[in-house]
């Protein structure tokens, strides 16, 4: 009889399965928070540090799961036991997949410099003018930062550069309009010389603002754009590769 139920009961008990589940059960929480987190802020039912202080214990809780998971794993695949194994599997796998955004970005902010205002004209840059009262009203400073700023962008993003449009102001005008349509940008300015336009990223809702200069010169329209964050010290890069995006959406427009 003893012989009868040893084969009938799975090998390593049921606290195997109990691990896989409870990794999997770990691994949702963790999902949670991180998923949680910028829309608690959107919508202010928390405060910054505390949405942020979510956010990580999201982080602490995927990569505990992750252990968890990897533990299942081993112990099953030793056990030969199918079904926690798979569920195993997938905790590790689905933390290294939720994971690997929040790793880049905190790689992205191990080197992008502490800077939060890129321009492509750093001697003379675009003002806000329409949207300054909504930038008093935040963290960061309306005026351009000055010489600091401007060398440490110069040597972090060496591509932020003017770009030239050889077609009529009027032209170059609506291209730039278009464009930042593209971008999805809500338009605060629009007139023949300069553009103001804010985007709001999609998670936490940060609002960083943009301004748009077109200068007639002899070998066309000069097109200059500075985009700047209402908060926070380092943009983790995000200001400079919306530059960027923009000229590219620019050349589209023109292609």
């Amino acid at each position: 009889m003893s012989a009868l139920n040893s084969r009938r009961r799975p090998r390593g008990g049921r606290w195997l399965s109990r691990l896989a589940w409870f990794s999997l059960l770990v691994l949702l929480l963790g999902a949670l928070l991180l998923a949680g987190a910028g829309p608690a802020y959107r919508l202010e039912l928390l405060p910054l540090g505390s949405a942020f202080d979510m956010l990580r214990r999201g982080v602490y809780l995927s990569a505990g799961a992750a252990t968890l998971g990897l533990l299942a794993l081993i112990a099953a695949t030793f056990c030969r036991r199918l079904q926690p194994a798979l569920i195993g599997g997938l905790v590790v796998v689905a933390t290294a997949a939720m994971l690997t955004v929040p790793w880049l970005h905190w790689q992205r902010a191990q080197t992008a410099p502490p800077i939060h205002d890129i321009s492509t004209d750093t001697e003379n840059p675009p003002a806000f003018e329409t949207l300054a009262a909504a930038r008093e009203a935040s963290p960061n400073a309306v005026e351009y930062p000055g010489e600091t700023v401007a060398r440490q962008q110069r040597e972090a993003y060496p591509d932020i550069q003017p770009m030239i449009l050889d077609v009529p102001l009027n032209l170059a005008r609506d291209v730039a309009e278009a464009a930042a349509l593209d971008m999805g940008w809500q338009l605060a300015h629009n007139s023949l010389t300069r553009i103001e336009a804010t985007d709001t990223t999609t998670w936490f809702g940060f609002k960083d603002d943009i301004v748009i200069r077109l200068d007639q010169t002899d070998d066309g329209v000069r097109l200059d754009v500075r985009s700047a964050s209402r908060m926070g010290r380092s943009d983790v890069g995000a200001n400079a590769a919306r530059i960027r995006a923009y000229f590219e959406a620019v050349e589209r427009r023109l292609d």
